[in-house]
């Protein structure tokens, strides 16, 4: 072991999978501490990767069970965007394909806009169909946001080029004739509609971008539309715009 160059032993480690293999084992006892600091950082690496494969077979149950009962084109739908006073609720609707593996991707919530962007272009690459739905503020009024919500999310399944035979929701259930399931929390515990939720999050957040270069002084770029300080104090400023959700208090008072 000790002919073998700390570059050599690097390279070798490359070439290791199994945590139970004897060269492994080896580095950890080698008395160079850069080797057994190249031998504790496999292992690292490997406890995250094997953690991020078991994420991922919990997170496919419902697709799995799907599968063995005979549907083949399983769509996920989740919006972004119910609690802000400005902008539109948006949602996503994303077929992924049996065979895919996108590790990592989880509850938008618990991701960086960083890593929804890179999730977003992998989603893209990979899905089998990819629908949006969008409704602005003035159908958010008038029907409230709950329906509003559901409304995008029709729009996001009928946008899908492929029609889906089966769905997996977000805590809601679709007035579409295609057998489904509603899940509560099912950004956390199903993948597809964590895809769909990515889908709509990062779509959505590019829209209060643009919208921000109209009404450059409410923040929208930042805050996407929710209550931030600076945007209540744009609001009472400014008061509201085309874009802003009148039955929404604050913005209620200002209209």
């Amino acid at each position: 072991m000790n002919t073998l160059t700390v570059k050599s032993v690097k390279e070798r480690l490359q070439e290791v999978k199994d945590e139970r293999d004897p060269f492994l084992a080896q580095c950890g006892e080698d008395p160079r501490k850069s080797v057994q600091a190249l031998a504790e950082k496999w292992l690292k690496k490997h406890a995250k990767e094997k953690a991020l494969k078991e994420q991922w077979l919990n997170m496919t149950a419902y697709e799995r069970l799907s599968y063995k009962k005979g549907f083949r084109l399983i769509a996920g739908i989740d919006e972004a965007g119910r609690g802000p006073l400005a902008g539109p609720v948006v949602a996503g609707a994303v077929i992924l394909p049996a065979e895919c593996e996108i590790l990592g991707l989880t509850d938008s919530k618990k991701l960086s806009e960083k890593k929804l962007e890179e999730y977003y272009s992998r989603i893209t690459e990979e899905a089998v169909s990819i629908g949006i739905g969008i409704v602005d503020a003035s159908v958010i009024d008038q029907i409230n946001i709950y329906e509003a919500a559901r409304l995008a999310m029709v729009k996001a399944v009928n946008e899908l080029a492929k029609a889906p035979d089966y769905l997996l929701a977000d805590a809601m259930t679709l007035p579409i004739d295609i057998p489904q399931t509603s899940i509560v929390k099912g950004d956390a515990k199903s993948v597809s509609i964590a895809a769909g939720a990515c889908i709509a999050k990062v779509t959505r957040d590019r829209l209060m971008a643009e919208y921000a270069k109209t009404y450059p002084m409410y923040g929208f770029e930042k805050n996407k539309g929710y209550g931030t300080k600076e945007h209540l104090e744009a609001l009472a400023a400014y008061g509201p715009t085309a874009i802003h959700r009148k039955t929404f208090a604050p913005v209620q008072s200002y209209c």
